[in-house]
């Protein structure tokens, strides 16, 4: 009988307990086992079947350059999708408590997850692992391979405040050709949005395949040539209500099982 998948999950050394809990929870109603990873317990990749890069504090800022307000992108276009639930009022404030009293005190970078992750993301690339990237970690996977990040994306909002909610309230504009549009199936959504800095330039082999409609902000990226790597700006993760937010993880831990599966056949011949 094949096991279940093994996915490495990362976050901060201290905290993060949330983030952790509501990510093993989106990977075990996909059939996966979660593996925590941080600097003070490491996780080779070889003990690995798939990645997530998770949130937390900011990417250090020697791979980061502000974009000047006068160089921002025009609005783009949107098709409106459906409105907020009950189910989304109810679980956001029951999140934001769970976060709030397991936080532990925050720091505003650690180069020591930040190589860490580097590491992992590399071995897993070469290794063709499929890799989810999650807020931080979309902008971490892009900083590895040449990329630079925003700051601070304050400067990008001037007629319209920055969102910062649990809720999915932010609209994103999806392309159809990407593979993220593909597991989504839809080439708008609604996201929640707990960042302040935003991808720049784009590292190597890297395509943008999502923006936010109001100001063109990349809300999502992927790796040309890897069977799946995605990362997106969102939290997933803190939507489990929405089931379109749970492909993410059922399409890594998918894709997961079938390099496994080909593994096992390879080390029968």
């Amino acid at each position: 009988m094949q096991r279940k998948p093994v996915i490495g999950v990362t976050g901060p050394t201290q905290g993060g307990t949330a983030a952790w809990v509501f990510t093993r929870l989106a990977l075990w109603r996909a059939g996966a086992r979660a593996r925590r990873i941080h600097t003070r317990q490491p996780v080779s990749i070889e003990r690995l079947d798939g990645l997530i890069i998770g949130g937390g504090a900011d990417v250090a800022p020697d791979k980061t350059d502000p974009l000047p307000i006068e160089d921002m992108p025009q609005p783009g276009e949107l098709k409106k999708e459906r409105g907020l639930r009950w189910r989304d009022f109810l679980l956001a404030p029951l999140i934001f408590l769970f976060r709030w009293f397991t936080a532990a005190s925050t720091v505003s970078s650690d180069s020591d997850r930040d190589q860490m992750e580097r590491d992992l993301i590399r071995a897993a690339l070469d290794r063709n692992l499929p890799l989810l990237g999650i807020c931080r970690g979309a902008q971490i996977l892009n900083t590895t391979l040449g990329g630079t990040l925003h700051r601070d994306i304050r400067n990008f909002y001037v007629d319209k405040p920055h969102v910062w909610t649990l809720l999915p309230k932010k609209e994103i504009k999806i392309e159809p050709d990407s593979h993220l549009g593909v597991v989504l199936n839809t080439t708008t959504a609604k996201v929640n949005s707990l960042h302040h800095q935003a991808i720049d330039r784009l590292g190597r082999g890297i395509r943008i395949v999502a923006r936010e409609d109001h100001n063109q902000i990349v809300q999502a990226i992927e790796v040309s040539d890897q069977p799946f790597c995605i990362g997106v700006q969102w939290h997933p993760e803190y939507l489990p209500q929405l089931h379109r937010q749970q492909k993410l993880f059922s399409a890594l831990v998918k894709e997961a099982s079938r390099i496994q599966e080909r593994a096992h056949t390879v080390s029968k011949a």
